[in-house]
Parts: structure tokens; C-alpha cells; sequence
């Protein structure tokens, strides 16, 4: 994810210099930034997703006793999985779809674009698989069974 972000500010700031100073500029810049910003969402939220970094509200969950809240996340975390699911499928046909469609300025394969959706897809079902797993076998705490952060300053 540095490295992403990394090129992705040299990129930019040297094209804005090179239009800006010299009237010229690297034509892949706004490609190769657009790409790399992509797979920086997708890592961050695989990121965010392990650490259940993700913002959201535990109003109704909160107050429910161990067992409700269990139950709504097993609910939750069938929802999630297929929602991956839908992801994984849409991502791996537009990714099948694009195989040979070269992008305008690099002439690199689209399919890495849509990439990006299958390693979220599977990194995120993998993720939810396993806080499932220990879930059901009994191995989650009651700190774990509110999976989410009511405020950024908690995050």
C-alpha cells in the first residue's frame, strides 16, 4: 500500500511539474495513478476489514445479550460472504471479459484493473471465513462480537 501511494505521488506531482514547467508530461501518469489508486482501495479495505476497522453503528447489536448478538453476526457475516461472492463473480467475468482489451495510454491488459476485485473478493471471504470459524466453535469474545467502530477516534 506505501509502495501505491508512493508512486502514485511522484506520478502525479511530476506530471503537474513537467505540464506546469516544461509543457509536456508522462502520458501513462494519469493511468498508472488511477490503477494504483484503485488497488490502494481495495488493500486498504481488506486492511480495514481484518482490524474491523470499518466505521458503522451498534445501537440495535449493543444492546442485545450475548446470544443476540451472535446471531446477528452470523447473520452479518452470511451477508458479507455473499457479497463477496457477487463481488468474486462480477470481478472474475469483467476481469475474463477484459483480458485482451488493452488500456489507451500503457497498452497494459485491463484485466489488471478488475483484478484488483478478485484479491479483494478472495482475501475478504478468507478474512470473514475465519472470524465465522471462531465464532461458531465458541473461540470469540464477548469484545468480538461488535465488529465494528461506532467512531473514527476509536478506529
Amino acid at each position: 500500500m506505501a509502495a501505491c501511494m508512493a508512486v502514485m505521488v511522484v506520478l502525479v506531482f511530476g506530471n503537474v511539474v513537467l505540464r506546469y514547467a516544461f509543457n509536456s508530461g508522462i502520458v501513462v501518469s494519469e493511468e498508472i495513478s488511477r490503477w494504483l489508486f484503485v488497488w490502494l482501495t481495495f488493500l486498504g479495505a481488506i486492511v480495514a476489514l481484518r482490524e474491523h476497522g470499518h466505521l458503522g453503528t451498534d445501537m440495535l447489536v449493543g444492546r442485545l445479550g450475548p446470544l443476540g448478538k451472535k446471531v446477528c453476526l452470523v447473520v452479518g457475516y452470511a451477508l458479507m460472504l455473499m457479497t463477496c461472492w457477487m463481488l468474486f463473480r462480477g470481478a472474475l467475468e469483467q476481469t475474463k471479459i477484459n483480458w485482451d482489451v488493452a488500456a489507451p495510454s500503457s497498452g497494459a491488459s485491463m484485466a489488471w484493473f478488475y483484478g484488483a476485485g478478485l484479491v479483494f473478493s478472495v482475501s475478504a471471504a478468507g478474512i470473514l471465513l475465519n472470524d465465522l470459524f471462531k465464532l461458531l466453535t465458541g473461540r470469540a469474545t464477548d469484545a468480538d462480537l461488535i465488529i465494528i467502530k461506532e467512531s473514527e477516534d476509536q478506529a
